[in-house]
Formats: C-alpha cells, structure tokens, sequence
C-alpha cells in the first residue's frame, strides 16, 4: 500500500540469500489470506493487481501455501498505526491477525512478527479487540 513501508528491496536481499518468500494472497470476499511462495523478485511486477490496487497472485492461480509445507520463520506486519505495547491498528478485515492464530494450530513455532513503520504511525495507543495479535517488534526511525 502507498502509506506503508516499501520491501521490493527487502524481497530482492531474501532471494539474494537464497531464501525462500512467501506474499499475502487475500481473499477479498472474506478475511481469508494465505501465504503463497514467490518464485523471482520479478515476478512481483507481473502479478495482477486486487481492487485495493495490491499486486498478488490470481485466487485460482495454483501457489504452494507456506502452512502446507512446514510453516514461516518471519511475518512482515503491515499497518495503519502501532503503539510502543507492539499492538497494531491493522485495516479493519482481521487478514493477519487470523492468519498467524492458523500459524499457531500448524507449525510448532511461531512465526516471528515484525512490522515496519514510518515514525509517524507510532501512537500513544491504538484500539484492540480480542481477536487482535501483538506484534514481537516494532521497527521504525526515531529521530
């Protein structure tokens, strides 16, 4: 999204290292998201772009899916505002927060969350509900 951190060079470090990464594909009708596996940096510039004008992989493109093969180490975060208590002020449709409760219920370890963040979107406090998940760290520039 325009007002969130850009990781276009963070996804060329990861294939840089020969690691594997995985992008949100989400389900507009519904809050569901998975994570499905990116085969090139370069691919990301071919994908289709959603109503929220984020490129992703088509619904009925056939992806593997990071929970179906051993699970995520890492989660970049995204989100409207944070506050210094790692709580996150996502976009209102729960994407996230019920993707890592599915990360929980099949992988042995959770995923470590961070989420990057203009010095400008750290707040007092955000709103949370029940079914929201605390992020493990927030990164952002503190001048």
């Amino acid at each position: 999204m325009p007002d969130e951190i850009e990781t276009e060079e963070i996804i060329k470090d990861i294939f840089r290292q020969g690691k594997t990464c995985f992008i949100p594909r989400y389900q507009v009708q519904s809050n569901h998201m998975d994570m499905v596996k990116l085969a090139s940096p370069e691919e990301i510039a071919s994908l289709p772009r959603t109503s929220w004008n984020i490129q992703q992989p088509g619904e009925d493109a056939v992806l593997e899916e990071a929970l179906s093969t051993g699970g995520l180490d890492l989660i970049f975060m995204p989100g409207l505002g944070f506050d210094k208590q790692n709580n996150r002020l996502g976009r209102g449709k729960g994407y996230y927060d019920a993707y890592l409760k599915r990360c929980l219920q099949s992988q042995d370890v959770k995923p470590y969350t961070l989420a990057l963040a203009f010095k400008e979107q750290i707040c007092l406090q955000v709103p949370v509900d029940e079914n929201d998940v605390k992020v493990d760290e927030v990164l952002y520039e503190d001048c």
